[in-house]
């Protein structure tokens, strides 16, 4: 069994328990959608368990200007009148997006509620929805303005499409552009407005079920506007994924340099002129990391590469786990590595719990992904003593320890030092606000202990330690309706600030637009070895 299998099956068991025993018994199971005092109670429940759950952020609150529990409260009336499976599956995925966290999302689960369209979306305890189709263009934000506007654009064609690239987008299935955003916003998790931006750039050319029916059609219908001020109407339809053959522009490019290694964690780049830099295309914090890492760290030491210069372009990198290990071989200075906690609340001891049967089988991980480099030992310790004793005194959240004691334990400063064989020369990153999560405290390691210049815009501005998911019931029944996620614990960057909703800035701002999409990736190389002092890269 799976750890959201084992998760959903103890929040199912805890959540009847209790709904028994204020109920003093079940009624007959309701309808898939049940009534509207079933959906009120529903919303209740939920409201009340964030309350109890939620690691909230203030830094992204007050940065976002908004009050989640209250954004929550608004949306009540939505859900007491969907009336309808499909209504009230996005009803609660406004709900849940409304805390603006991108780790949250909703899960279709069995026995549930069933949409005629699941498309690309995550279903519990089964195969999830069909991958959606994609149009033939990627389309980006223009974030020459800096200030979150609706603003995007074509970067990318594939198929014949390729006359669209550098066209602006006036209107997306009928709606002008500033409405699509608007409405698709209630609908895409986030916790940035400019990974909002990216996000729903993406969303835009997919037939994905994410988003609502009123928000879709059979093929991607836009409004364009060429660069010369014409507009012209573009009907594009969906197609597998694989089908599609793209140009290649806007995507991480370096046609001055070569391929040397590749795994399934990074590309490794060498220049055509023997210039003394490397750039690694890194792709995320996986399950092959270390092993790749590892891979890295050889080569280099054979063909007498560590004292290069190295660039890590992360601009389409995932998360994961244990990038200080990473860190510690990728160059050459002690760094402060990321700090975590657990909020306590009703969940924490039946994830305790869940974490002990992980040990014991020996799959401490997360997704799949390896937490920890020791087999769990620290991280155990650390649950079973201090967040145990938080538990029992009643404290709001554990004490601050080392991320997941996956490189550290729970007593030390977190200082980490380089591996025995590491790179020696300059180091620097080109970021953008693709992805986040384990990346944005990889780049927060690297911007707060200052080991090297980051040059772009920053990672998407999510992280957390870990959450709880659960299935939800109607109160007083045993009928599934979806399942719910909370965010159950903060990271804290090196710089002492928690990291949701708080990327650490880029030392320059180099914002993807229409004008430099073709070159963008080498104009963002050239500077920043130039600001590692290596000279200009182009």
């Amino acid at each position: 069994m799976t750890q959201r299998q084992e998760q959903f099956r103890a929040g199912a068991i805890a959540l009847f328990a209790a709904v028994g025993a204020a109920c003093g018994g079940t009624e007959a199971p309701p309808g898939p959608a049940g009534t509207p005092a079933l959906r009120g109670a529903l919303f209740d429940t939920i409201v009340a368990r964030t309350e109890r759950r939620e690691a909230f952020s203030p830094v992204k609150n007050e940065r976002l200007g908004f009050d989640p529990i209250a954004a929550m409260h608004a949306l009540r009336d939505d859900v007491v009148a969907a009336d309808t499976e499909e209504a009230l599956y996005y009803a609660l995925a406004r709900v849940s997006h409304a805390r603006r966290d991108r780790h949250l999302d909703l899960f279709l689960v069995p026995g549930g509620l069933t949409l005629p369209n699941s498309a690309g979306l995550d279903v519990a305890g089964g195969p999830d929805g069909a991958a959606p189709g994609r149009a033939p263009v990627r389309i980006f934000p223009d974030y020459s303005d800096g200030a979150g506007e609706a603003e995007y654009f074509v970067g990318d064609a594939a198929n014949g499409a390729e006359d669209l690239v550098g066209s602006r987008v006036v209107s997306v299935n009928g709606l002008p552009i500033a409405a699509w955003h608007d409405s698709a916003t209630a609908f895409m998790r986030h916790s940035t407005r400019a990974a909002l931006r990216w996000k729903l750039a993406e969303a835009m050319t997919l037939a994905t079920a994410a988003f609502p029916p009123h928000l879709r059609s059979d093929s991607l219908r836009l409004v364009l506007e060429a660069a010369d001020g014409r507009e012209r109407r573009s009907i594009l339809p969906f197609a597998d994924d694989a089908t599609l053959s793209w140009s290649g522009a806007g995507e991480p490019s370096y046609p001055s340099l070569s391929l040397a290694l590749r795994t399934g964690t990074y590309d490794l780049l060498t220049p055509d002129d023997g210039r003394q830099f490397l750039v690694l295309i890194w792709r995320g914090f996986r399950e092959s990391m270390v092993a790749d890492v590892d891979r890295l760290i050889a080569f280099a030491s054979e063909r007498g590469l560590l004292d290069h210069a190295l660039v890590m372009d992360v601009t389409r990198s995932r998360g994961g786990s244990l990038g200080a290990y990473a860190m510690q071989r990728l160059q050459p200075r002690p760094f402060r590595t990321t700090f975590g906690n657990l909020r306590i609340s009703d969940v924490t001891l039946p994830f305790i719990e869940d974490k002990r049967d992980d040990f014991a089988a020996r799959d401490i991980n997360d997704g799949g992904v390896p937490e920890t480099i020791d087999d769990g030992n620290w991280l155990m310790e650390w649950l079973e003593d201090d967040v145990m004793s938080a538990l029992e005194r009643g404290d709001a959240y554990s004490n601050n320890v080392p991320f997941k004691l996956a490189h550290a334990p729970r007593d030390s400063d977190g200082i980490l030092e380089p591996a025995a064989v590491h790179f020696r020369g300059p180091f620097g990153v080109i970021s953008g606000p693709s992805g986040g999560s384990h990346l944005d405290q990889f780049v927060s390691i690297v911007v707060d202990n200052g080991l090297g210049p980051v040059v772009g815009m920053p990672p998407g501005g999510y992280s957390n330690t870990w959450e709880w998911e659960e299935v939800l019931t109607f109160p007083g029944t045993g009928q599934p309706v979806v399942g719910f996620m909370w965010s159950i614990g903060h990271t804290i960057r090196p710089n002492g600030e928690i990291a949701e909703g708080n990327p650490a800035d880029v030392d320059e701002w180099i914002p993807l637009a229409p004008e430099n999409v073709t070159a963008y990736y080498e104009d963002m190389l050239a500077r920043v070895l130039e600001l590692m002092g290596v000279g200009a890269g182009s």
